[in-house]
């Protein structure tokens, strides 16, 4: 179920469902135009399996080549339900930081990332979860008329 809406500081926030991560998943279409990201995280709803996989998020736009926006997250094995993956946006290597317990920081001094329309998706390493759900959460900017965030699933 997508939910969607607009926070206390005028910026939009749309989620996905909770589904496996797997390497290439679709999380959100952009379509109008371009968006500035102002968070990105995605939050543990069923806790993961051993498997030592790692996260990084790309914008694949419809004009221009896939690129990825984030370094890769430390491993993943064993999260716990309400963990978090936050993306530090102070830099196109930050990797996300691993968050657990439910409670996180968001990035300090955060830029932001810009990304085309088109498709923002995941990169895993080491293989799909097989257990663990995760739900992305993304808090945006449109950087014009008309743009709009649908997310996939």
């Amino acid at each position: 179920m997508q939910i969607t809406g607009v926070d206390g500081l005028g910026a939009l926030v749309t989620a996905t469902g909770a589904a496996i991560l797997a390497n290439g998943t679709t999380l959100f279409t952009v379509a109008g135009g371009p968006i500035k990201i102002l968070d990105l995280f995605c939050y543990c709803i069923v806790g993961g399996d051993a498997a030592a996989s790692t996260l990084q998020y790309s914008a694949d736009g419809t004009v221009g080549a896939a690129t990825t926006f984030t370094g890769a997250s430390a491993s993943r094995a064993n999260q716990a339900a309400g963990d978090m993956i936050i993306c530090n946006l102070t830099a196109l290597s930050t990797a996300p930081d691993l968050v657990a317990a439910g409670v996180g920081l968001g990035p300090v001094l955060a830029r932001g990332v810009i990304v085309p329309a088109g498709i923002i998706t995941t990169t895993v390493g080491s293989g799909p979860t097989t257990t663990g759900t995760y739900k992305h959460y993304l808090r945006y900017r449109p950087l014009g008329t008309g743009v709009s965030v649908t997310a996939a699933f």
